[in-house]
């Protein structure tokens, strides 16, 4: 009887001793419940700043399809890790509609009333360079995307970088390439009015001329324009060897497609950055078959690795069309900033983020095929570098052709002694 007394009584002790160890695991679990959820509920606000309506929208709403589709990876795999914090991504988004005026009012609404620190996009130089003539001032980072105005990047704000090179870069690279082709009179027709695409034609024209080449007519015409038979007729009285048309897709699509109702049968050479399907709502395929775009190489797959795969794929199905050539510039800079923000352990310090941008290499998941300069993705002027290319129109679609030169050191060390 006192055997089966004692085993009872033991048998209550145990049950006890089980009931508070289950109670204090539930409360272990609970309480690491609690932590991780308090972790990720921080937020950490993304500013996207970009032409969401009107012309440079062709531009601008890629990029910010881009940057959400970054943001929602990102999330998705847990946030960002930044030391003992971890962090939601939220965008905050503005439509600069490409205007200085509407970028300026924009940007200090995204500074001054949302309290943003990350900023991304930036897709024209007008509307971008009205914004760095004042963000070196802020406690702030700013990421330029397809804006390619040469001096965002060499007036040397500290808190600046860019994504894609310099329209300049570029064009010296295209005069090389179409000079080596055996042209010698070209005409041109673009948006002359627009100081990238001019710093692009006398990137060109300087190299162009070292084999023997010329520039025989200059011709402009502004974004909303769509009548090109006035200038395609003055050039086609030239009777030039080729055509160089630079400008936003819609123009420069109604040039190639007027050049070909009008008889013209030349080489054509752009600087556009347009899909497919951006093109294809002005001009037939046939219109534009043989055409060449001489820009950087962006969203090619047969120049980049997996992950441009990988990008198109997902954007594809995520939005229900083709991503733009240039769109990965403003994807790969939020994975920048999350790169940065990790090895920097902090959100809060803006300091400790810009130095750690500085000294970053190429994220793994970047899309773009930048070409590092000292072991770094950007310069010391906050520019980055891609590969140029020449993509030509082949049924139906733009192929890649090869690379074009690029010279990243040089033309690094020469943007930077345009520093005032």
């Amino acid at each position: 009887m006192n055997d089966q007394i004692r085993a009872k009584t033991q048998m209550k002790r145990n049950g006890r001793s089980v009931h508070r160890a289950g109670r204090a695991l539930i409360f272990t679990m609970l309480t690491g419940l609690l932590g991780a959820a308090q972790a990720a509920d921080k937020e950490l606000l993304i500013g996207v700043n970009d032409a969401l309506t009107g012309p440079g929208a062709v531009y601008g709403l890629p990029q910010a399809n881009a940057v959400a589709m970054a943001v929602e990876e990102i999330n998705a795999k847990g946030g960002v890790k930044a030391g003992a914090d971890v962090y939601k991504l939220k965008i905050v988004s503005t439509d600069d509609k490409a205007n200085p005026t509407e970028a300026t009012n924009s940007v200090r609404k995204l500074l001054d009333r949302d309290g943003v620190k990350y900023l991304v996009g930036f897709c024209c130089s007008g509307s971008t360079s009205a914004v760095s003539s004042f963000i070196g001032k802020e406690n702030a980072v700013m990421l330029v995307g397809n804006a390619a105005e040469r001096a965002i990047t060499a007036a040397g704000n500290p808190n600046l970088f860019r994504t894609r090179p310099p329209a300049d870069y570029t064009g010296a690279a295209a005069g090389v390439f179409v000079g080596k082709r055996g042209a010698k009179n070209i005409a041109v027709i673009g948006s002359l009015d627009v100081s990238f695409y001019t710093q692009y034609l006398d990137a060109f024209e300087r190299e162009f001329a070292k084999f023997g080449g010329k520039i025989v007519a200059k011709e402009t015409f502004g974004l909303k324009d769509r009548d090109m038979t006035p200038q395609l007729t003055k050039v086609r009285s030239l009777n030039p060897d080729a055509l160089l048309v630079l400008g936003y897709v819609e123009p420069a699509a109604f040039v190639y497609r007027q050049s070909i109702e009008l008889g013209m049968k030349l080489p054509r050479y752009g600087f556009t950055s347009g899909s497919e399907e951006q093109f294809l709502k002005v001009a037939s395929s046939e219109q534009m078959d043989g055409v060449w775009d001489l820009r950087p190489t962006e969203l090619t797959v047969e120049a980049l690795d997996a992950n441009a795969k990988t990008y198109i794929a997902s954007y594809t199905k995520k939005f229900g069309i083709p991503p733009s050539p240039s769109s990965p510039y403003a994807y790969d800079q939020v994975y920048v900033l999350k790169a940065a923000i990790e090895r920097a352990g902090s959100a809060d310090d803006t300091k400790k983020v810009l130095d750690e941008i500085r000294k970053l290499p190429v994220p793994k998941e970047a899309v773009m095929k930048y070409l590092p300069t000292g072991g770094t993705m950007f310069d010391v002027n906050g520019q980055a570098y891609t590969s140029n290319g020449a993509f030509q129109w082949q049924k139906g679609k733009w192929e890649y052709v090869s690379d074009l030169p690029a010279d990243t050191k040089t033309y690094s060390d020469y943007l930077r002694s345009l520093r005032k």
